[in-house]
């Protein structure tokens, strides 16, 4: 049983989740999110915590900044766009049970204090920015940190505020240049 209470979009979304896992789930109805499940988000994150795992699309990510500037000390899951689509359509409630467990058990917490442990110059530098095939490597070490996939302002923006350290990091880079060698 996961503690904290997870957000999804809909009802899709927590009949796949509760394929995945033993969890009490809350689905936000979409863009169409009421005051009222705002208030019911409040208390459960009051509660047990809440992990806002919204749909890898525009949409999911709209949400999840609704929620986000409402709820404070919330955990986020991110589930890899191709883990989500089934043909052409993007949700949680495509995604396989074990894809799921994996989003689930590297969900963060987002900081409310501003940090700059991370650079433009550290993306750079990594190739994360600026190379042509810069996306698929903020994908890639997106995936294995848990953050998602982003452009590069805002992965720069998840690498300071979701507690990740200079070691994951830089081991994440590690992985990723040493499995394009083998």
């Amino acid at each position: 049983m996961i503690k904290e209470i997870i957000v999804v979009e809909g009802r899709d979304d927590i009949s796949a989740v509760k394929k995945a896992v033993d969890a009490e789930l809350i689905a936000t109805g979409g863009f169409g999110i009421t005051e009222e499940t705002i208030k019911r988000i409040q208390k459960a994150a009051e509660r047990r915590g809440i992990i806002i795992f919204t749909d890898p699309d525009f949409a999911g990510e709209k949400i999840r900044g609704i929620i986000s500037k409402k709820v404070k000390n919330a955990k986020h899951a991110f589930l890899p766009r191709d883990k989500a689509t089934k043909d052409g359509d993007i949700g949680i409630e495509n995604a396989k049970p074990e894809d799921i467990i994996e989003a689930l058990s590297k969900a963060r917490v987002e900081s409310t204090e501003p940090l700059t442990e991370f650079t433009k110059e550290d993306l750079l530098m990594c190739g994360l920015l600026g190379d042509t095939d810069s996306s698929i490597k903020r994908d890639l070490v997106g995936r294995m940190l848990g953050i998602g996939y982003c452009n590069s302002k805002q992965f720069l923006k998840r690498l300071n505020n979701y507690g990740i350290t200079r070691d994951e990091f830089e081991e994440s880079i590690r992985r990723l240049y040493n499995e394009g060698r083998e």
